[in-house]
């Protein structure tokens, strides 16, 4: 079995945005992310969506598993929502 990395292509902020995969850390779907064209900052604070309406906070430096189906929000870091 192949341990290579590919391109996953994730949401967020329900934009498409292509990934290295699939182990990844917060820091890179951020820095993806801003490359593509969301207007996200690198201080925002990432957060992936789980089944049963359940959010966890990712950081920068916590190393994550990415598929088709992983959804991420980025909201600026002041932002209490």
């Amino acid at each position: 079995m192949s341990n290579e990395n590919h391109e996953v292509v994730i949401t967020v902020n329900n934009r498409p945005v292509a990934v290295q995969g699939p182990r990844t850390t917060g820091r890179k779907i951020k820095e993806s992310a801003i490359q593509q064209g969301v207007q996200i900052g690198v201080d925002f604070v990432l957060s992936e969506e789980l089944e049963n309406n359940r959010t966890r906070i990712v950081g920068d430096d916590d190393e994550i598993t990415v598929n088709k189906h992983s959804k991420f929000v980025a909201v600026a870091p002041d932002d209490n929502s």
